[in-house]
């Protein structure tokens, strides 16, 4: 029993660990940084570089809040400039907000559990609407009138 935490077994718990939280966490900034990318410079409101400090603990519970904005602005700025109609004004906000709501949730005792299951699945849910609004941006590239031509 005393032998479990040897220092190979806390190797093989934090590979564990980087494969189920590091590497999704990656693949997701990914995705909001390619969403930011495909946004025209002056629809940003946020660098796509920016994005990176959600790697930070701790500072992410809070930033995110400022990302999900800064992506739901940028997103409806660039729509509306290539004339892409939108069925919502604020894309993706929404569930962003009640995505980090809930992360931030996590940190209350006895409302942890069931707030990071909540957050678990409207992450999910915001990764995928994050990259159908990226997958928008792209296809209408083409589409999209060169300045000054």
């Amino acid at each position: 029993m005393g032998d479990f935490f040897q220092p190979w077994h806390l190797m093989v718990l934090f590979f564990i660990f980087g494969i189920l939280f590091v590497v999704p966490a990656i693949f997701y900034i990914l995705t909001l940084q390619k969403t930011l990318d495909r946004c025209g410079p002056v629809s940003r409101t946020m660098e796509p570089g920016m994005v990176w400090l959600l790697i930070i603990p701790f500072v992410n519970l809070v930033f995110h809040l400022f990302v999900v904005l800064a992506i739901s602005k940028s997103v409806a700025n660039e729509l509306s400039r290539r004339g892409i109609p939108s069925h919502d004004p604020q894309p993706g906000q929404s569930i962003g907000l009640a995505m980090c709501i809930c992360g931030c949730c996590t940190l209350v005792p006895f409302l942890g559990f069931a707030a990071a299951l909540a957050h678990l699945v409207l992450w999910i849910i915001y990764w995928v609407k994050v990259g159908e609004f990226s997958r928008q941006l792209s296809i209408f590239a083409g589409a999209m009138p060169v300045p000054g031509m």
